[in-house]
C-alpha cells in the first residue's frame, strides 16, 4: 500500500472513531435469535460477479426463513454497471459516491445506515473502508462482520474467516455460527 494510500486510511478511521463516539449505540444484553428476526441488512462487495451471484440466492435463502433483505452492494469502480435486479432489494454505490478518503456521501448510505434491522451481515471480506464505515454507524441492532481485531467495537459477533478471501466459505460461517445462537440453552443443575 503506497504512503498516501496508508495516510488516507489512517485519517478515515480517525473519523470513523469520532463518528461513533457520537452515535453510540445502545448495547445491551443481547440474546440474539435468528428465528424472531424479521429485517436483516447486507453488505457486500458487488465487484465480482461470482459473489454477487452467491449473495443474490443467500437473499431468496433468507426470504425463505420469511426475512425482509435489504442488500447494499459497493462496486470499486468509478460507475456501477447495468444490472438486472430488483431496486426493491438492491441498491448500490461505487468510488463516484465516496469522498476523499473513502467515507461514503449518499442519501442511500444515510437511509442503509439508519435502517433498523433486526440483524446486520456485512460481507466485507476484503476489508473495504466504506462498508466497514457503514457496518460501524449502522443502527443495526445485531451486527455480524469479520473478524479483525482492530474492529471488536463495530460488531457484536466476529467470524475468523481463515483469511482464505472467499464468499462462500465466509457466508457459510455466518449460518452455522447464527444458528448456534438459536440453540436452547441447556441446563446444567
Amino acid at each position: 500500500m503506497s504512503i498516501f494510500k496508508n495516510i488516507k486510511l489512517a485519517i478515515a478511521n480517525r473519523a470513523l472513531k469520532q463518528e461513533m463516539a457520537m452515535h453510540k449505540r445502545d448495547l445491551k444484553p443481547n440474546k440474539f435469535n435468528f428465528n424472531q428476526t424479521r429485517t436483516v441488512g447486507i453488505l457486500f462487495d458487488a465487484s465480482d460477479p461470482e459473489d454477487f451471484e452467491l449473495v443474490k440466492r443467500y437473499v431468496v435463502y433468507m426470504r425463505e426463513h420469511n426475512k425482509k433483505v435489504k442488500v447494499l452492494g459497493f462496486f470499486s469502480v468509478k460507475n456501477i454497471p447495468a444490472l438486472t435486479y430488483s431496486k426493491l432489494e438492491y441498491d448500490f454505490f461505487s468510488l463516484k459516491e465516496l469522498n476523499w478518503y473513502g467515507k461514503p456521501t449518499t442519501h442511500i448510505i444515510d437511509n442503509f445506515i439508519n435502517e433498523d434491522f433486526d440483524l446486520l451481515i456485512d460481507l466485507n471480506i476484503h476489508d473495504h473502508f466504506a462498508l466497514k464505515y457503514i457496518s460501524a454507524l449502522s443502527k443495526a441492532k445485531f451486527k455480524v462482520g469479520k473478524y479483525k481485531e482492530s474492529d471488536e467495537a463495530i460488531y457484536d459477533m466476529m467470524i475468523d474467516s481463515d483469511n482464505t478471501q472467499k464468499l462462500k466459505y465466509f457466508l457459510r460461517q455466518v449460518d452455522t455460527y447464527i444458528t448456534m445462537l438459536n440453540k436452547p440453552e441447556v441446563n446444567l443443575n
